[in-house]
């Protein structure tokens, strides 16, 4: 407030019309000024503004301001204020100016360069989550393969039977069977074979290693040698075998190409799985011809089958759903508390419940 008079006032003694006040007005307006400009010389007019915000404050402060606020932010007034903001172009486009910014990236380059972020790279990598999902990952890879190729397996089955009962004159098979085939189980049988030689090589390569290592004799081996090597081949393919037969009812190979032995458990028993590495060896002195039943038996069942006692039948080709595919149908939850007339949000962005959830 200026302390000379205002220019565009009118003078003293008269009003806005230039008419001369009354004798009342201009002793009041005498009194106020006079007040006023002792109230200045004594410091009056400051304890008044003082006084008055040390009100103001105890006013913000008490209980009764913090409960009145309290209820406006929970109230819609808030809510549809925020709403109204959001979707205003004039917010979008300056939130889309921010992140454009060079701030933003400078920010993210030092929050990416913290040891902070390392840290938690660190630790998210060793999440047993993370790590059991890279996994399942992988396996379903390989199961998707091994289904793919046992899909045309299976078809191979078929069309090697029909050939090969044509050959002999024999009478085609009018319905279909569940028992794997030819192809199927020669295929998976080769996969093992594949996979003993491999664990077979490398001890054998350890051992050639350890015997040089001794003897300083690198120029081969001997026969001995030769006929124990060929010995413990067998052995650890015979192993391999009833091992997986008694185990799991299924060798790698069989699991592969999604055939399995027909046993009631989980495995077969050690002494039929023994019956069966018999049985196959059996068909093998015979020149193969104890597989053939493979091929012209109704049950497709060779001589290591029969011995045994059990088929070898394909297994169900279906492929494991992911853990998210089996969520429910989610719907909304019913609003509680006060009745309040509120638009539907078209985001989605309200807390949600799942219903009706499939059993794993």
């Amino acid at each position: 407030m200026a302390d000379g008079p205002d220019a565009n006032s009118a003078p003293h003694g008269e009003g806005p019309s230039g008419k001369p006040l009354p004798l009342s007005v201009r002793l009041l307006a005498a009194g106020v000024r006079g007040a006023r400009d002792v109230g200045k010389a004594a410091g009056i007019d400051q304890a008044i503004e003082a006084a008055a915000e040390e009100a103001m404050v105890a006013a913000v402060e008490s209980e009764a301001v913090e409960r009145a606020i309290a209820r406006v932010l929970e109230g819609p007034v808030v809510e549809e204020a925020m709403n109204s903001a959001l979707e205003s172009d004039a917010v979008k486009n300056a939130l889309v100016e921010a992140l454009d910014s060079e701030l933003v990236d400078e920010v993210w380059r030092r929050l990416l360069a913290s040891d902070e972020a390392q840290r938690l790279v660190e630790r998210i990598a060793e999440a047993p989550e993370i790590r059991a999902a890279i996994s399942a990952q992988s396996v379903g890879m390989i199961e998707d393969v091994g289904h793919t190729i046992g899909n045309g397996t299976r078809r191979l089955d078929s069309v090697v039977e029909r050939v090969a009962r044509r050959i002999v004159f024999r009478k085609r098979r009018t319905e279909p069977t569940d028992r794997a085939g030819a192809v199927t189980r020669g295929l998976a049988f080769a996969l093992d074979v594949l996979i003993v030689n491999l664990g077979f090589s490398g001890l054998a390569a350890v051992a050639a290693l350890i015997a040089s290592a001794f003897t300083g004799n690198g120029d081969g081996v001997s026969n001995f040698a030769l006929a124990a090597g060929t010995a413990l081949w067998f052995g650890i393919g015979s192993l391999y075998l009833v091992g997986f037969w008694s185990l799991a009812g299924q060798t790698p190979g069989m699991r592969f190409l999604g055939v399995r032995l027909d046993v009631d458990g989980r495995g077969l028993r050690f002494g039929r799985s023994v019956k069966r590495l018999i049985g196959m060896g059996l068909a093998v002195m015979a020149f193969g011809l104890g597989f053939l039943g493979i091929l012209f038996d109704k049950r497709r069942r060779a001589w290591d089958d029969r011995l045994s006692g059990v088929d070898v039948v394909y297994e169900g080709n279906e492929r494991t759903p992911a853990p998210w595919s089996r969520l429910g149908v989610v719907e909304p939850l019913p609003v509680t508390g006060p009745a309040t007339t509120k638009a539907p949000d078209p985001r989605g962005l309200r807390s949600q419940r799942v219903v009706g959830s499939s059993p794993s």
